[in-house]
């Protein structure tokens, strides 16, 4: 599957399209149970720890990932978990005070699913400098760990 990354020159979103071959039952539990997310968040050669994982209206957040060149930390807070919706915050530690709002929306193709996701920046020099640290890499290889891992628990 391939996934579109969308950054408009001169504003501050990113929006990434990516369709599944799984229902939106286990892209959703894929993006919330603790077990699965370690398992495919990430660039490939990441190791990932969860410090904290509450995925639920209200809960929030707190992983690190680590390869030979060090840490990455990030944290953020769920304001609405649902089937259909995730909306929360992000924040790289190597970059504090840029916190982003995301919201991803799963639409059911009938056995598949299309995942839309918007993160809105708080200036477009913070998208800018996103775009600039490699992110795009890192969802391309965190949604082809996804795939496989979507594959093994059908």
């Amino acid at each position: 599957m391939s996934t579109t990354i969308t950054a408009r020159p001169g504003t501050p979103f990113i929006e990434v399209t990516r369709e599944f071959d799984a229902p939106p039952s286990a892209v959703f539990r894929a993006h919330t149970d603790p077990d699965l997310i370690v398992r495919w968040l990430g660039p490939h050669g990441m190791e990932m720890e969860l410090i904290e994982f509450d995925a639920r209206t209200g809960g929030g957040y707190h992983y690190v990932h680590r390869d030979e060149r060090g840490e990455y930390r990030f944290r953020g807070v769920y304001h609405t978990v649902s089937e259909e919706r995730i909306i929360q915050t992000f924040e790289y530690e190597g970059a504090p005070g840029e916190v982003t709002l995301d919201s991803m929306t799963l639409t059911d193709l009938g056995g598949r699913t299309r995942m839309v996701s918007h993160s809105v920046y708080p200036s477009v020099e913070a998208r800018d400098a996103a775009m600039e640290s490699g992110m795009n890499k890192g969802i391309q290889q965190s949604y082809e760990r996804l795939d496989t891992l979507l594959e093994k628990e059908e």
